[in-house]
């Protein structure tokens, strides 16, 4: 005697798209998972077939070998679209990559100066700074105050303005020089491209 499960997958499914069927999005709501007693239908050719019940949406779409997706479902009637489900989660897969490909991660990077920072020491700092905002990350530039040395705050301010200055052609100032703790920090981004 047949199970079942077997009656189900031989009346309502050819075996080949059993699977396919039983894969649910958790996201959208797709065929036996569509709760509505009536929805208004839309085919797959984007025309609207009117409102029908949910029993005989699902019945056009086995007919077409499709999915009956609910895209719509605050509206009243709620709308269904008949769909090939795992073709569209493909395409939209696909452009979700294609658009964290186009994103550009801003990472910020931190260049830590003293107030009394030698000439050479500084230069190196210098380099360091304009190599990560020509690689189009910002940089976050703190001179850190230790001991009695926080008396002497315009020393600090000194060596973050003279930083500004010497990458103001590739640099813009996000956030001026400020105080945090013991430390005096200021922000450079890469300067905007100007948009064609």
């Amino acid at each position: 005697m047949p199970s079942c499960a077997h009656f189900f997958i031989s009346a309502c499914l050819s075996v080949e798209n059993f699977w396919r069927w039983l894969i649910i999005s958790k996201d959208m709501n797709v065929n036996e998972s569509i709760r509505a007693k009536e929805v208004r239908l839309i085919d797959s050719n984007g025309e609207q077939l009117g409102i029908k019940s949910r029993e005989e949406a699902l019945e056009i779409a086995r007919a077409k070998n499709l999915d009956l997706v609910l895209v719509a479902p605050n509206a009243k009637p709620p709308v269904c679209r008949i769909m090939d489900y795992g073709k569209y989660r493909y395409e939209q897969q696909k452009k979700e990559k294609e658009a964290r490909k186009k994103q550009r991660v801003i990472n910020i990077k931190e260049v830590r100066f003293t107030p009394g920072i030698g000439e050479h020491d500084f230069n190196t700092k210098l380099r360091h700074t304009r190599r990560f905002i020509e690689n189009g990350d910002k940089v976050k530039a703190s001179v850190r105050f230790r001991g009695r040395a926080i008396t002497h705050k315009d020393l600090g301010r000194e060596v973050l303005e003279r930083l500004a200055e010497e990458v103001k052609d590739v640099a813009i100032v996000e956030t001026k020089a400020k105080m945090e703790g013991r430390q005096m920090f200021m922000v450079l981004a890469p300067i905007p491209e100007k948009k064609k």
